[in-house]
């Protein structure tokens, strides 16, 4: 459980947010961040820490696997500093507080703290999700403008800082075991924040465009996990549910929403998802709500629901790579630099 916890967070999606940042701080600043050879010993330093966590556990495991997240953050903190993009430096405060979560992590998982390691791995996801709102606030009213006919999406930059300090508090306090009489309104109040914030950008106008409607709907992830959250720490839910569903549903799905539509638009190919974009999206959400069945469902249906989101989640992102690697791995049918 700890080996998979750990794998997902700070494996997979750590890697996926990392990347997105290299890509997004490049067209930010216009200076380079990590390619070539540099970029292929951060990837290389990726996968060494994942053969290490799989294979050989221990103090050298945690040693090669932590030091990923501070060496690829060095080159993102040093490209906005020099631009002068002071407006994205907090996200290099997010990557920090990402490798400070995997050493306590590593930490209580070698009994050198008294610390549970679900815990860092918690905060972890908290993290992430902060990211997601922050970028999710920033792009998803754009794309619907300019890819949703008709639409007329309202970004509000008070209320998109409304819900990230409502979800912030929320975190701190699930995180800190303050009094449900705490944690509860404030996880309620990130939900119905995150979810007026959606209910602003028109997700009715995506419903014909599939590269808009994935981003909605797994950013109303976001709000339904915080509500789950609060009802988690009423005692009326499983903590699973909540955390599931900011992973499965919110992360996973933005994930591959934003995996398809930049590589399509980086390898110069028309913004227009197709069947296998729209089955990698609906397998996502059908293992969100397989795996929140699993938490929240009857027991005699764990098992069964727990597969069915293993298989939709291997599902989608196989299907991924089966569509998306010859695109990748080819120069850009413009011609221009990816």
């Amino acid at each position: 459980l700890g080996w998979h916890m750990h794998e997902m967070v700070f494996g997979f999606a750590v890697a996926v947010v990392v990347g997105f940042l290299y890509t997004a701080g490049r067209n930010w600043t216009g200076l380079p961040t990590p390619h070539g050879a540099p970029l292929m010993a951060l990837a290389g330093l990726w996968l060494a820490g994942r053969v290490a966590m799989a294979c050989f556990p221990g103090a050298a495991a945690a040693l090669v696997d932590w030091l990923f997240l501070p060496l690829a953050t060095y080159p993102l903190y040093r490209v906005l500093r020099r631009s002068g993009n002071t407006r994205n430096l907090f996200l290099v405060g997010l990557l920090a507080l990402l490798a400070l979560a995997n050493g306590l992590y590593h930490a209580g998982a070698l009994g050198a703290l008294a610390l549970p390691p679900m815990l860092p791995v918690q905060a972890a996801i908290f993290i992430i999700v902060l990211i997601e709102s922050v970028i999710g606030a920033r792009v998803i009213p754009m794309f619907t403008r300019n890819g949703a006919p008709g639409s007329a999406p309202a970004a509000s930059p008070k209320r998109a800082l409304a819900a990230v300090a409502c979800m912030a508090a929320a975190a701190i306090a699930w995180l800190a075991g303050a009094p449900d009489a705490l944690t509860a309104p404030l996880a309620f109040c990130a939900a119905g924040v995150s979810l007026a914030n959606l209910l602003a950008w028109q997700p009715q106008r995506t419903l014909r465009v599939p590269l808009l409607w994935i981003l909605h709907l797994s950013y109303a992830w976001i709000g339904i996990g915080f509500a789950l959250l609060g009802l988690a720490s009423l005692g009326l839910l499983p903590a699973s549910a909540a955390l599931h569903a900011l992973t499965v549903g919110s992360m996973a799905g933005l994930i591959i929403g934003m995996m398809t539509r930049t590589t399509l638009g980086h390898t110069g190919r028309p913004l227009k998802a197709g069947r296998a974009e729209a089955g990698m999206y609906w397998l996502i959400q059908l293992g969100a709500l397989a795996r929140l069945l699993a938490a929240a469902g009857p027991a005699s249906l764990y098992v069964p629901a727990l597969l069915a989101a293993g298989l939709c989640w291997s599902l989608a992102f196989a299907g991924f790579v089966l569509a998306y690697a010859p695109y990748l791995w080819r120069a850009r049918v413009d011609g221009r630099e990816g």
